[in-house]
């Protein structure tokens, strides 16, 4: 392991934004996000596989009245994003270092109100890998508040399909679905809502100087 990523495992043991649980056992924060964390009485949106947390900090910026966690295994990529965060001064900004597969140990049934799944593996030999598949829709079901939404944003059509077949399949209410987002994008749409779609995460601008489209969808389970 390079110095550089060390150094960043190091630092975020010390950041009061970065919370690392024992994986495969219940958290005490469990049921306890608003209270003990964010010390309030607002929304709770997750965004799983976070990577360098874009989304989490540009929300969080974007939504003062609401809390975001960001969620990622990889310690030396939520780095960033909590750094930002923590120099931005975002209190409604944290990050939780897990794999996704435990995330019904961290959170209490109802205490989730939307989850993003920005840029996902889209897992080409795994299908119950992928963050869309029924396993994980089943975990999901398990924290979210009645009606609550789960957002995809990806440039895999393998994923989309996939993603797709499941919203048909499990008859999920499907919200919105786009093949091509910013092509798509209404000309009317109010300017809170064209600021969260042109969040770019590092992977986003890395695929679309390749080339790729992006496309999104947004449904409740």
């Amino acid at each position: 392991m390079g110095k550089d990523k060390l150094r960043r495992f190091a630092a975020i043991k010390e950041f009061k934004n970065v919370f690392e649980p024992i994986m495969n056992q219940p958290s005490d924060l469990k049921g306890k996000w608003r209270s003990e964390v964010f010390k309030n009485s607002n929304p709770i949106v997750l965004e799983l596989g976070c990577g360098k947390g874009e989304y989490s900090v540009g929300l969080g910026k974007q939504h003062p009245e609401k809390n975001f966690i960001g969620v990622d295994l990889k310690g030396n990529r939520i780095y960033i994003g909590a750094k930002e965060a923590l120099e931005l001064n975002l209190e409604n900004v944290v990050f939780l270092r897990s794999r996704i597969d435990f995330i019904t140990n961290f959170f209490a049934e109802n205490e989730v109100d939307e989850i993003w799944l920005t840029f996902s593996d889209p897992q080409p030999k795994k299908p119950n890998k992928r963050l869309s598949s029924p396993p994980f829709i089943n975990r999901y079901r398990q924290i979210l508040k009645k009606g609550g939404i789960v957002h995809m944003k990806t440039d895999s059509d393998l994923l989309f399909e996939y993603t797709q077949e499941q919203i048909e399949e499990q008859k999920y209410e499907c919200l919105e679905f786009t093949r091509d987002l910013y092509e798509s994008l209404p000309e009317n749409l109010d300017e809170e809502t064209k600021a969260i779609f042109h969040i770019k995460t590092h992977y986003e601008k890395l695929f679309t100087s390749r080339g790729h489209v992006i496309k999104y969808c947004k449904f409740k389970i």
